[in-house]
C-alpha cells in the first residue's frame, strides 16, 4: 500500500499545471492529479496571467495545491516557475485542458524505479473531443521501440502530458526556452537526448490529450515554424557528434512532411506546398517515389490522429497541382 502524503515527508512526484485562462477545464485536469493511485505527490498550479476566473477555480482547493500566479510571460516561463518551486525529484507536466487516467503515475514511478539509469519514462496518449470522446489512441512503441537518439530527432514523439522527468535532467538542459510559444516541449526533449538522457516506454496509455477550438496548437504557422527553428539551432551547434550529423536530412525531411501535414489540417494549403517543396530538397528519391511518399505520410498521420485525409481532394487543390507540376 501507498502511504499518502504528509507534512513532513518530501513527495517524491510533482506535477506542474501551467495555466492561462483555463478555468473551463481546469477542475478536470486537477481533479485526475487528486485521484491517481500513486499518492506521494504534490500538484503545483502556475497561473500564467489568467483574466478569468482561473484563480477562484483553483483556490476553492486550498492547501491540497499550492498556487502561484505570475504576469503573462508564456508557457514555457509557467513550466519554469513550476520546475522551481517543485519538491520532488520526479517532475510530470498536464496542460489545463487535458487529465491523467488514474494509474499514470504509479505505472511511470515503477518504471524509474527499474530503470534507474534514464531520465525519461515515456507512454500512450488518448486523443478526445472537446467533451472527452476518445478520437484515437497514440501507441509510438511498436515503431519506436528504444526511444534512442535517432527515434527523437527523426520522428519527435515529444507529447509532455505522456512524459515524467528526473528533475536533475530537467535543470542540467537549464529548463524551457521561454523564446518558443509552440515548440518549448519539443526543444527541451531534443536538447536533452543530444545531451544523453536515457528513456524507456510505459507501454500504457496514462493521459487525455484534448481537442478543441481554443488549442494553442492550432496556430500551425507558428508551431511549425519554430519546429523549423529548434531544428535549426540543434544542427547549427559546432562540434556536434557525427552520429547526430549524419541525422540531419533525414530528420529535416520528416520534420517538414509532419509541418506540411499539420498546415494541410488547418487549411493552410500554399504553406503546405512549401514546406513540401522544401522537404524535395533533403531526399535522394525520384519525384514520384517522393510524392507518393508524401501521399502515405499524410495517410498516416491523419490514421493514427483520428483525422480524415481526402487524396483526391488534396490532389484537385491549386497548391498541390502546381507544386506537382514543377516536380514531375
Amino acid at each position: 500500500m501507498t502511504m499518502p502524503v504528509t507534512a513532513t515527508q518530501t513527495p517524491p512526484v510533482s506535477v506542474i499545471i501551467p495555466a492561462y485562462n483555463g478555468s473551463r477545464y481546469i477542475q478536470q485536469a486537477i481533479e485526475s492529479v487528486f485521484t491517481q493511485t500513486y499518492r506521494n505527490r504534490e500538484l503545483i498550479i502556475v497561473d500564467d496571467g489568467s483574466t478569468d476566473n482561473t484563480q477562484q477555480v483553483v483556490q476553492q482547493y486550498g492547501h491540497k495545491l499550492r498556487y502561484f500566479y505570475q504576469e503573462n510571460q508564456g508557457v514555457a516561463a509557467a513550466r519554469n516557475r513550476g520546475i522551481l518551486e517543485a519538491k520532488s525529484e520526479l517532475i510530470a507536466f498536464l496542460d489545463q485542458d487535458d487529465w491523467f487516467l488514474t494509474d499514470k503515475l504509479a505505472l511511470q514511478v515503477a518504471s524509474f524505479q527499474g530503470h534507474p539509469s534514464i531520465g525519461i519514462v515515456h507512454s500512450g496518449w488518448q486523443i478526445v473531443n472537446e467533451t472527452g470522446g476518445a478520437i484515437s489512441d497514440i501507441a509510438l512503441w511498436p515503431s519506436l521501440p528504444q526511444l534512442n537518439l535517432a527515434d527523437w530527432l527523426l520522428w519527435k514523439p515529444v507529447f509532455l502530458g505522456a512524459m515524467l522527468f528526473r528533475r536533475n535532467w530537467l535543470e542540467f538542459a537549464g529548463g524551457f526556452n521561454c523564446r518558443y510559444h509552440q515548440a518549448p516541449d519539443v526543444d527541451l526533449v531534443l536538447r536533452l537526448a543530444v545531451m544523453g538522457c536515457k528513456a524507456a516506454w510505459v507501454r500504457e496509455t496514462t493521459v487525455c490529450y484534448r481537442q478543441h477550438q481554443g488549442n494553442a496548437s492550432l496556430n500551425t504557422p507558428l508551431q511549425v515554424g519554430e519546429c523549423q527553428m529548434v531544428l535549426d539551432r540543434l544542427f547549427s551547434r559546432p562540434n556536434l557528434p557525427d552520429e547526430i550529423r549524419a541525422l540531419e536530412h533525414r530528420a529535416r525531411y520528416n520534420n517538414l512532411v509532419w509541418s506540411a501535414w499539420r498546415l494541410y489540417l488547418t487549411g493552410h494549403l500554399a504553406e503546405m506546398a512549401n514546406y513540401l517543396a522544401k522537404s524535395f530538397s533533403y531526399t535522394l528519391d525520384s519525384p514520384t517515389e517522393t510524392v507518393l511518399n508524401w501521399v502515405d505520410y499524410f495517410q498516416n498521420y491523419s490514421r493514427e490522429y483520428g483525422k480524415n485525409f481526402d487524396a483526391y481532394s488534396l490532389s484537385n487543390s491549386p497548391a498541390w497541382q502546381a507544386l506537382t507540376v514543377n516536380l514531375l
